[in-house]
C-alpha cells in the first residue's frame, strides 16, 4: 500500500494495471476508466477538483480549480477524433487545471503552461504512466534517488528549464509545461503543443484582456475567500478585483520588520477602503521565525526551495482556516509577468534602437548597471546553448558585480555554493553541459524566454506552498499563474508591459478603476540589494544558527559526499553572513531535510487530499 495519501496517476489503455490501482488505499480512491473498461485515471484527491466527461469513446477530465462544469466541458470537447484535436479547444478553457484525455485508446495528459500544475512520468514494468507528483510515481515504480540531480541542487540550487525536467528521483521525468504527454502501451511521447503568442498587443488592449483573464481566474473557486494584502501592487490589485465579487473578503497582511517602502502603510489604507472585509494583521513576533526547525520536512517530492518560509506559511494557513477561509488568493508570479527581467532590450535594440537606448538609460539609472558589461551583454548575439556552456565553464569563478544587467538568456550567472564538495561541483558542471545540448529557447526573443524561465523556475516552490495550505484545509490559488493570464500578459509589447519609469504599467492599467490610484501610480521602487532576504531572515538565522549547525553535525548530504561541512561551518560562523550565503543555505537546508526524510523514513508529509495542483 502506498505511503502517500494524495495524488493521481494516468494509465494507458492496457490490461494488467490492476496492481497500480490496488496500491491506492480503497477508502477515498477514485477510479475513472477508458471506454474499454481498463483503468485510466486513479488517485485520491478532492472530488470538487474533478470535472469528468464521458462521450462514447471520448473521456476528458479536468483536475483543479476550474469554473467549467461537466455540461460546458462536454460542449467544448464534443466531436474529438483524436487527442491532438484538443489543441484547438484548449484556449477556451480557463487556466488552473491539469487535463487528462482518453480518445479511442489514445491518452493525453498535461499541466499548465506556467509550470505550476506539473506532470511527471516514469515506467512500471515497461509500461509508461504519468501523474501529478514525482514522489508518488517514484514510490509506485520503486525508484531511488537521482544522485546527479541532487548534487546539482546542492551545488547550484534551482536552475530552471531544461534542467527542471530532471527530478530528484531516478527514472522520473518532468513534462515541459508547453507539452503534453501521449501515452501508449509501450512508450510515452512528449509533444510540444503551445508556443507563446507574438508580443504585438498594445498596452491598453492587453490590459483589457489581462483584466478579463484575471476576473475569470479569481471567480473560478468556491467557498469563503481570502487574499494576501501586503501593500504591494500585486496583492493589492488582487484584493480589489476580488472584492468586487466577494465584498466580505478576508485579507491577510503579514508584516515584516524592515518594510521601509511604505507597504505596511499602503496595506492599512487599502484595508480601510474595503469596509465590508475582515482584515487580519500578523506581526513578525506572532509567526515562527525564518530557519525555525531547520530539519523539518513537509514534502517528499523534491527539495523545497522556499524552505525558510515553511513554518510561517503553515501558521498563516492555520489562521485563515480558523477564520473560515476556504480559498486564499496570493500574488506570486506578479513580479515575473508584470515586471520581469529586461531581456526585451536585446530585441528592441535591433528593432527600435532609439527607444532601446532610451529605456537602457532608464534601467541603468534605476539599477546602477555598469556600462561596459551591460553593453557587452546587449550586443552579444550568442544562443541559449552558449549561455549554458558558459555557466558550466565559470561555475566556480568569483561572483560578479552585485549590480548585474540580466540581459542574457539567464537572469544571473550560476555559481557553485562554497561548501559544495568537489564531487558535487563536478556533477553539477556535467549537468550544465548536458543542458547546453538540450536547451531550446522558450520563445524567439530573450525577454519572453526570461519571463517564462522565471515563472517555471519559481513554480515548484509555490506548488509546495499550495500543499502547505492544503494541509490546513485552505486552497491556495495563484491567479497570476493562471494560463490565460500569462498568455494575455506576454502578448503585450514588452517595452510597454514593463518600464524603468512606471511601475508595472500593465497591471496598473488592468486594475485601473478598481484598486486605489495611490497604489497603481506608485513610483518605481529602488531595487532591493538583498535579493528579497530582509531583516526578518537575518534575525531568524541569528536566532537559529545553533540549530542549523547542529543539523549538519551528522549531515546526510555529507555522508553522500556532497557537502564539505568544515567549509559550511566557516561561512555560517562568520561575523557577517552575506545575503548570498543565506540564499544558498536555504537551498541546502531543503536538500538536507529532503534527503533525511527519504533515507530515514520521515513521516512529516503534507499529503492531505486537497488539490490537483
Amino acid at each position: 500500500m502506498l505511503q502517500h495519501h494524495s495524488g493521481w496517476v494516468v494509465l494507458p489503455d492496457v490490461p494488467g494495471l490492476k496492481n497500480v490501482v490496488d496500491r491506492f488505499p480503497a477508502q477515498g480512491r477514485i477510479v475513472l476508466r477508458h471506454d474499454s473498461g481498463n483503468p485510466w485515471l486513479v488517485g485520491r484527491f478532492r472530488t470538487d477538483d474533478l470535472v469528468p466527461v464521458a462521450l462514447g469513446p471520448v473521456r476528458v477530465a479536468l483536475l483543479g480549480s476550474c469554473p467549467i462544469d461537466a455540461t460546458r466541458l462536454a460542449s467544448i470537447v464534443h466531436g474529438l477524433r483524436s487527442v491532438a484535436d484538443l489543441d484547438a479547444v484548449l484556449h477556451r478553457l480557463p487556466g488552473g487545471v491539469h487535463l487528462a484525455a482518453s480518445v479511442r485508446g489514445e491518452v493525453r495528459v498535461q499541466g499548465g503552461i506556467s509550470g505550476l500544475r506539473q506532470v511527471f512520468h516514469t515506467r512500471i514494468g515497461g509500461v509508461p504512466i504519468a501523474g501529478d507528483r514525482a514522489d508518488l510515481l517514484a514510490e509506485l515504480a520503486g525508484a531511488g534517488i537521482d544522485e546527479q540531480a541532487l548534487a546539482l541542487r546542492v551545488a547550484v540550487g534551482p536552475t530552471g528549464p531544461p534542467l527542471d525536467r530532471r527530478t530528484a528521483w531516478s527514472g522520473v521525468r518532468a513534462l515541459p509545461p508547453d507539452s503534453y504527454l501521449r501515452l501508449a502501451a509501450e512508450r510515452a511521447r512528449e509533444v510540444r503543443w503551445w508556443r507563446p503568442p507574438e508580443p504585438d498587443v498594445a498596452l491598453r488592449r492587453g490590459a483589457r484582456a489581462t483584466r478579463e483573464a484575471l476576473d475569470t481566474a479569481i471567480r473560478s473557486g468556491t467557498g469563503r475567500t481570502g487574499a494576501d494584502l501586503s501593500g504591494g501592487m500585486d496583492s493589492t490589485a488582487l484584493c480589489f478585483l476580488t472584492a468586487r465579487h466577494e465584498p466580505e473578503l478576508v485579507t491577510l497582511n503579514r508584516r515584516e520588520n524592515d518594510r521601509e517602502n511604505g507597504e505596511n502603510r499602503f496595506a492599512a489604507e487599502c484595508a480601510r477602503q474595503l469596509p465590508d472585509g475582515t482584515h487580519l494583521v500578523l506581526d513578525p513576533r506572532e509567526l515562527p521565525s525564518a530557519f525555525e526547525d531547520p530539519g523539518a520536512l513537509t514534502d517528499h517530492e523534491e527539495p523545497i526551495p522556499l524552505f525558510r518560509e515553511l513554518a510561517a506559511t503553515g501558521r498563516c494557513a492555520e489562521l485563515l482556516a480558523e477564520h473560515g477561509v476556504q480559498r486564499q488568493l496570493a500574488g506570486f508570479g506578479g513580479d515575473e509577468i508584470f515586471g520581469g527581467p529586461p531581456g526585451h532590450l536585446h530585441s528592441l535594440l535591433r528593432q527600435r534602437p532609439v527607444k532601446a537606448v532610451r529605456q537602457l538609460r532608464g534601467y541603468r539609472s534605476l539599477h546602477r548597471w555598469p556600462l561596459l558589461p551591460t553593453m557587452a551583454a546587449l550586443l552579444a548575439a550568442h544562443d541559449v546553448a552558449h549561455w549554458w556552456r558558459e555557466q558550466s565553464d565559470r561555475l566556480t569563478a568569483p561572483n560578479g558585480p552585485r549590480h548585474h544587467a540580466g540581459l542574457d538568456w539567464g537572469p544571473a550567472p550560476l555559481r557553485a555554493a562554497p561548501w559544495a564538495s568537489a564531487d558535487a561541483v563536478a556533477a553539477a558542471r556535467a549537468e550544465l553541459r548536458t543542458a547546453a545540448t538540450e536547451a531550446e529557447p522558450l520563445a524567439a526573443d530573450r525577454g519572453r524566454h526570461q519571463l517564462l524561465t522565471a515563472l517555471r523556475t519559481a513554480a515548484p516552490g509555490y506548488r509546495r506552498l499550495v500543499r502547505r495550505y492544503a494541509a490546513a484545509g485552505v486552497r491556495l490559488e495563484l491567479p497570476y499563474y493562471d494560463d490565460r493570464v500569462v498568455e494575455a500578459a506576454i502578448a503585450v509589447r514588452p517595452a510597454e508591459r514593463a518600464s524603468p519609469w512606471r511601475y508595472k504599467p500593465l497591471l496598473a492599467e488592468a486594475a485601473r478603476g478598481t484598486a486605489p490610484d495611490a497604489v497603481l501610480q506608485r513610483p518605481v521602487p529602488a531595487p532591493r540589494p538583498d535579493a528579497g532576504v530582509g531583516a526578518d531572515v537575518h534575525i531568524g538565522f541569528r536566532r537559529h544558527r545553533g540549530a542549523v549547525l547542529a543539523l549538519f553535525t551528522d549531515s546526510e548530504l555529507a555522508a553522500h559526499g556532497l557537502v564539505d561541512t568544515g567549509v559550511l561551518r566557516k561561512h555560517l560562523l562568520a561575523p557577517h553572513v552575506e545575503t548570498r550565503t543565506l540564499v544558498a543555505l536555504e537551498h541546502l537546508l531543503g536538500c538536507e531535510a529532503w534527503l533525511r526524510g527519504v533515507t530515514q523514513g520521515s513521516t512529516g508529509r503534507t499529503d492531505a487530499p486537497a488539490t490537483a495542483s
